[in-house]
């Protein structure tokens, strides 16, 4: 199975600018900011079924997921109502694992949703994941809102108090990632110098001056079925590009 993650910034945006979707040769494609409903994309999307989460409010946030395979079951959301308005969360349920699409809040300017971020959200989706977890591997991905470790941004010192690289974002991946999962990418590449997101301002990305936020992370159980991991930001469009996983 070959898995695609990418954060869109604007569904509707990127099918006018990349033709990417269509020749990712994906097996599940798992989409964040679509920031539109199904009857605002006039997009035939050749080979896939499409399933959608958009937020309540227009224009903002929202999840899709394409998959070549019908899958089992789809799950939006949560289950907290608290956090599902936002069409953060999007599960495509098969017969041998969970793939779980997530746009993980951010916390913003001045930390204002920092709070919420890492008190409320984090572990209301530890849970989920872990509940999932109880019935068959999990495989999720999508844009997580932080860089991990240094080596995931390329100027850490500079950004250590900013939104994405704080101590208590950083420490609440840490807890999702020890719910039993493996951030793929650093599976197979150890070294600096690889990003997903850069900003749009002063030449970030021709520079490389960006942070890895967009991850693939897979239970444990699935590690010997780990073939590959990618990140390709070469694809333009979004300001963040592709990140996968192929799996056995």
């Amino acid at each position: 199975m070959k898995l695609v993650s990418w954060n869109v910034n604007g569904l509707r945006s990127i099918l006018g600018k990349s033709d990417y979707l269509a020749t990712s040769d994906a097996d599940v494609i798992c989409l964040q900011e679509i920031k539109a409903r199904p009857d605002q994309v006039d997009h035939a999307f050749d080979g896939f079924h499409v399933f959608w989460n958009p937020a309540r409010k227009p224009g903002y946030s929202g999840t899709a997921i394409l998959t070549r395979e019908l899958p089992v079951a789809v799950i939006n959301g949560i289950g907290r109502d608290e956090h599902d308005g936002e069409g953060r969360v999007i599960t495509a349920e098969f017969t041998d694992r969970f793939v779980v699409n997530v746009y993980t809040p951010n916390s913003q300017r001045e930390l204002t949703r920092l709070d919420y971020r890492t008190r409320k959200w984090t572990p209301a989706f530890v849970r989920f994941l872990s509940d999932l977890q109880l019935r068959k591997p999990v495989v999720f991905c999508g844009d997580m809102n932080v860089a991990h470790r240094e080596i995931d941004l390329a100027r850490p010192r500079a950004n250590i108090r900013n939104a994405g690289f704080t101590v208590e974002e950083r420490e609440a991946f840490d807890r999702v990632l020890e719910a039993g999962f493996i951030d793929t990418f650093r599976e197979f590449e150890k070294g600096v110098g690889h990003y997903t997101w850069w900003s749009y301002q002063a030449g970030a990305r021709e520079r490389n001056i960006g942070w890895r936020i967009d991850y693939v992370c897979v239970s444990e159980s699935l590690r010997p079925s780990l073939v590959s991991a990618f990140i390709e930001p070469g694809v333009g469009g979004s300001d963040h590009c592709p990140v996968g996983v192929v799996l056995a």
